[in-house]
C-alpha cells in the first residue's frame, strides 16, 4: 500500500469514527428530549422504547470505554469485538453496524461539515 493511498483510508476511516460519533450526538439529544416528555407525562411507549434503546447504546460505549484507557487496548478491543460477534453480542453501539453511512462518507464533503462546524463552536465561545 502506498503512502497516499495508507493516508486516505486513515482518513477515511477517522471519518467513518466521526460520522458515528455525530450520530450518536444526535440520538443522545434526541433521548434526552423524550425523557425530558417523559418527566412532564406527554412520552409515548414508542418514543421510551427508542430512547431505552440509546441509553443501552450510551452504556456500551461506556463500557468500551472503559478498555480504551487501559494497556494493549488496540489488541484487547478487537479481541472484545470479535469475541462478542461470536456470541452474538454487539459490544459496540448500534450506529458502528450502520454500514450505509460509513459507505456514503465523502472525504471532502465531511472536511467542509468538521469546518462549519468548527465555526460555529468558535462563533458560539465568542457570543458567550
Amino acid at each position: 500500500m502506498s503512502h497516499k493511498r495508507g493516508k486516505r483510508k486513515i482518513r477515511r476511516d477517522l471519518l467513518a469514527v466521526k460520522a458515528v460519533l455525530a450520530q450518536e450526538k444526535k440520538e443522545t439529544r434526541e433521548m434526552l428530549m423524550v425523557y425530558k416528555k417523559f418527566t412532564q407525562g406527554d412520552a409515548s411507549s414508542e418514543e421510551m422504547k427508542i430512547a431505552n434503546e440509546q441509553m443501552v447504546d450510551i452504556l456500551k460505549g461506556l463500557g468500551i470505554g472503559i478498555f480504551a484507557i487501559l494497556p494493549f487496548a488496540p489488541i484487547t478491543i478487537p479481541f472484545l469485538i470479535y469475541i462478542g460477534k461470536r456470541f452474538g453480542v454487539e459490544i459496540l453501539p448500534s450506529a458502528f453496524y450502520e454500514k450505509e453511512a460509513l459507505k456514503n462518507i465523502n472525504i471532502k464533503t465531511a472536511k467542509e461539515e468538521f469546518k462549519q462546524e468548527v465555526k460555529q463552536e468558535i462563533q458560539k465561545e465568542i457570543n458567550k
